[in-house]
Order: C-alpha cells, then sequence, then structure tokens
C-alpha cells in the first residue's frame, strides 16, 4: 500500500483528501480488529496496514487452492456424517447441518438447500415417519424448501411433547390419588382396629369393675348382690349394735373418736396447767 504525502502548499481539496484516506485507513483496521478472536488479534495486532491484515487473514483462514480445496472436503465429510439423536430437537440438529453448509460457502462452494432437506430427510429417527409419509403424500419432496421442511418437522414435534406432557401429568395425578387412597384406608383400618381395641378394654372393664347384676331389692343399684347390701334392715353395726348401718357408716363410732379427741386435749391442757403451778 502506498502512502501519500501532501505536497508543498496544498490546497484545501489536497488536504481534506488525505484527511478522508488516513481515517479511512483506521476504520478498516478498526473493523479487521473487532471482527476476529483474542488468539487472532494478538497476531495481527502489529502489522501496519489494513492490506497486510487482510493478506494475513486470507492466507490464514483459505490459503491457497490446495488448502481451501482440503478444508471444504473436510467439512462435507463432516456434513455427510451428522445424524440426529433421539435426544434432540429438529431445530438444534439443523442449526449444527447449516453452522457446517455456511463454512463451506464462505470458501467459495456452492452448497444448495435441496441437499440439506435431502439431509435432513434421510436422517431423522423413526419418531418422525408419520410426517414424511404425510410429506409424501401431499408434496413433492424434490421440490420442498428448508422453511417448509422445518416447520412441519418442528409442528409435529411440538404435537408429540404436548401429548408426552399430557400422558406423564395424567400418570402422575393418578399415582398421587392411588397413594391418598392406600393412605386414607390405612388409617381408616387403623382407626377401626383402635375403636375395636377400645371397646374390648373398656368391655373388659366394665366386667371386672362392674358386674351385671340384677337390682338390689335394698337400693336398687346393680353392683352387688342383695345379700350384701348395707341398706338391709336386718344388718347391725357391731360397733354400736344398732340395725339398719354397718360399722363403716356408724354415727356413734365417729362421735366417739370426737369424744376421745376432746378429752384428750383437755388432759393435755390441765396437765400443762398443773406443771406451771409447780414451777411456780
Amino acid at each position: 500500500e502506498i502512502y501519500v504525502f501532501l505536497v508543498e502548499n496544498p490546497t484545501l481539496n489536497q488536504i481534506k483528501y488525505h484527511k478522508e484516506r488516513k481515517q479511512r485507513k483506521s476504520k478498516v483496521k478498526s473493523c479487521l480488529f473487532s471482527a476476529v478472536s483474542q488468539s487472532i488479534f494478538t497476531r495481527i495486532v502489529t502489522l501496519k496496514s489494513a492490506k497486510a491484515i487482510w493478506d494475513f487473514l486470507k492466507q490464514e483462514y483459505e490459503g491457497n487452492e490446495k488448502v481451501k480445496g482440503m478444508h471444504v472436503l473436510n467439512l462435507i465429510r463432516e456434513f455427510e456424517m451428522q445424524r440426529m439423536k433421539e435426544s434432540k430437537k429438529v431445530k438444534e440438529y439443523s442449526d449444527r447441518l447449516l453452522s457446517i453448509v455456511n463454512k463451506v460457502r464462505l470458501l467459495g462452494t456452492k452448497f444448495s438447500d435441496t441437499r440439506i432437506v435431502q439431509k435432513i430427510l434421510v436422517t431423522l429417527p423413526e419418531r418422525f415417519e408419520s410426517t414424511i409419509s404425510s410429506l409424501e403424500n401431499s408434496k413433492d419432496l424434490s421440490n420442498i424448501t428448508l422453511a417448509e421442511l422445518m416447520y412441519a418437522l418442528q409442528a409435529q414435534e411440538q404435537r408429540r411433547l404436548v401429548r408426552e406432557e399430557g400422558v406423564i401429568k395424567g400418570a402422575l395425578q393418578a399415582k398421587l390419588k392411588l397413594s391418598h387412597g392406600y393412605k386414607g384406608k390405612k388409617k381408616e383400618a387403623q382407626g377401626n382396629n383402635f375403636e375395636q381395641g377400645e371397646s374390648s378394654n373398656k368391655g373388659g372393664k366394665g366386667d371386672d369393675e362392674k358386674p351385671n347384676h340384677p337390682p338390689c331389692q335394698h337400693c336398687g343399684k346393680r353392683n352387688h348382690p342383695h345379700f350384701i347390701c348395707w341398706r338391709r334392715p336386718d344388718i347391725r353395726c357391731y360397733k354400736c349394735n344398732q340395725l339398719g348401718r354397718i360399722a363403716k357408716f356408724c354415727n356413734n363410732k365417729r362421735q366417739s373418736q370426737t369424744e376421745a379427741q376432746v378429752a384428750d386435749q383437755q388432759e393435755e391442757e390441765e396437765q400443762l396447767f398443773s406443771n406451771l403451778f409447780c414451777h411456780q
């Protein structure tokens, strides 16, 4: 690249032209620097002119015709080896193919969309067989565009995903409902067993604590036979020797105990007073 120097006593047009040339070169270098990766930038940053940078990039990425041809063959081989996996989506697979095709086209080799369509049709998984059959019946696959094919495949894929989500959701709900039903039945069975145990325990306790006797002819209660009822008219208290009571509920016994306590207290008081007078 020839650097243009200003002549002596330049005119205004010459000064303006010289300034534009310098600015244009700086802009081109800035564009080239911003378009490359960091590793390439460190290799071209020392180059002085935009033409030198361009020649370096051309040699680095294209090389001569022989190197370029080998690069194209490697890319085409990579394209032919591509297969769509069951776990991948159609969009991901098509993006990977287009990335390889764009590299081939940048090297100057023509690559038609028809070839991409054929590649996609022959490498799709079995789950897209119904869509391909529908396209064969409704369209001429030799004339179908890449956009039409992608639209049909993505629509079928979206419908399948919606159905699978519905099936999974229904299965989860059924499992949850079954689990809740099992827990409810288990709790109900435990409750029934508990109630049966409680009733049997209560029944056992009732049989032990409250025997079932006929109504007593003296007091009317059922917890004792009539011949041991303390309300019998012929029963006699062995404490006071009176009829119609037992010693446990004898009033004379309680009165005797009270009188004995009073007598003891009086005796203690008399003993205390006597001791006081003796000391005086």
